[in-house]
């Protein structure tokens, strides 16, 4: 009795779907890296600070519509001139943000990156 070890025939490997698929990956990661930007924002934690009795302080409340400086209304984009134009005595200003429960990471953000413009300028977040 013979026996026929004969094993399945293999097709042929296609090497156009890896192809497509190492391609995509590599574009996706092309624009992921592109599209991308990393941006540095400074804090500082509310807690005991050096020298800040020598500083003019302002206090801004933060919500997702409203921008107060010292109680009065405020715009966004003119912030960092009214943040100037207030007196200081000296030792440049230190900015209180309180921001609200309707406030967004991003317009804490875009605060932050506005008064960036000012020199002299310490900025704290509370709460």
């Amino acid at each position: 009795m013979a026996v026929k070890l004969q094993g399945q025939r293999r097709r042929r490997l296609s090497m156009t779907s890896l192809i497509d698929v190492i391609f995509l990956l590599l574009l996706f990661f092309m624009l992921t890296s592109t599209f991308s930007k990393y941006g540095e924002v400074e804090m500082m934690a509310a807690g005991q600070g050096a020298k800040t009795q020598d500083r003019q302080k302002l206090f801004v409340t933060l919500g997702a519509e409203r921008l107060m400086l010292n109680g009065q209304q405020a715009d966004l984009a003119r912030i960092a001139d009214l943040v100037r134009l207030q007196p200081q005595d000296g030792g440049g200003h230190l900015v209180l943000i309180s921001p609200d429960d309707t406030a967004s990471a991003q317009r804490l953000v875009d605060l932050l990156t506005a008064l960036r413009q000012v020199e002299g300028l310490q900025t704290v977040v509370l709460g």
